[in-house]
């Protein structure tokens, strides 16, 4: 069997229709120049104030400097939106607002100059699908794609962060367990994904990552994906992407690489998975990493 190919042949025709998807979407941003700008992508939790002092400084580099906080993953948006403009403040940024976007405002082209010139964008955690919901394919998705194009770093943490990438966790499973069970196999067909935000395409994003456990999903996903690479964030740790598409750890925990791009995967009857020769690199602060190479640097 030759590496990447899978036995089961459901599983290889959805995996194939996802990467044609990928590739598609891919061949239609190439002819797009490289984005100026920095993603910058947190796995939850407790924010160090070095870390996000970091993000104020970056985004002072773009534009107005001005940062847009977009609380829409919350429960309680409001409450969550003027929480971080308040820690932004402190942090030393000059101008931050909040706007928590419906679907119908996100539709409104009007409001999209709401975060033009801006030189940072955040996003709250919470749950992504919320963020997608509310933004995808809208003026507002189209104006945070701009505003990274010419040099602003878009960032956010928990869900904020899963949104991030082209291909993204939803947070769900197709089994139905019971609560503090979840996600306790490594199968195929049984992660949720969904359209993310595509400001990164040549990764799928998880959060909290060591501290809950998260490989297996992360695992499960990877071995039908060959074409992307996992980065798992842990939690009081970000990833920033730079343009050239490398990316440097900061914070206290890990970021954990799976690649299956030489795997030899099989899918059982029960759709367990065989993984053999998958790539898993752990990092910490200060190490790099080459999403085009697929390689530490």
């Amino acid at each position: 069997m030759k590496p990447g190919r899978i036995r089961t042949s459901r599983y290889f025709t959805g995996a194939i229709l996802v990467a044609i998807l990928l590739l598609l979407v891919t061949s239609l941003t190439q002819a797009q120049p490289r984005p100026k700008g920095y993603l910058f992508i947190i796995g939850g939790g407790n924010r160090p104030e070095p870390m996000m002092k970091r993000f104020v400084e970056m985004a002072s580099r773009s534009g107005s400097g001005r940062i847009v906080v977009l609380p829409m993953a919350s429960a309680t948006p409001d409450e969550t939106g003027q929480s971080l403009v308040e820690e932004f403040k402190q942090l030393g940024a000059k101008d931050v607002a909040y706007y928590n976007f419906t679907r119908k405002d996100a539709e409104n082209y009007s409001n999209a100059r709401l975060l033009a010139e801006s030189g940072g964008i955040f996003f709250s955690g919470g749950v992504q699908t919320r963020i997608t919901e509310a933004i995808l394919d809208t003026p507002i998705h189209n104006m945070i794609r701009e505003l990274y194009q010419k040099g602003a770093v878009v960032g956010g943490t928990s869900a904020g962060a899963a949104a991030l990438s082209e291909l993204m966790i939803t947070g769900d499973e197709v089994r139905k367990p019971e609560e503090g069970h979840e996600f306790e196999t490594i199968e195929s067909g049984n992660v949720i994904v969904a359209r993310g935000l595509g400001l990164i395409k040549s990764a799928i994003i998880d959060q909290h990552f060591a501290t809950r456990k998260r490989h297996n999903r992360l695992i499960s996903i990877i071995a039908g994906h060959p074409e992307i690479v996992g980065v798992g964030i842990d939690e009081a740790t970000a990833i920033i992407v730079n343009p050239d598409e490398t990316f440097e750890v900061i914070g206290y925990k890990n970021v954990i690489i799976y690649d299956s791009a030489r795997a030899q995967v099989e899918v059982r009857g029960d759709r367990a998975l065989s993984i053999r020769n998958l790539v898993m690199h752990v990092l910490l602060e200060g190490e790099r990493y080459d999403l085009k190479r697929r390689r530490p640097l």
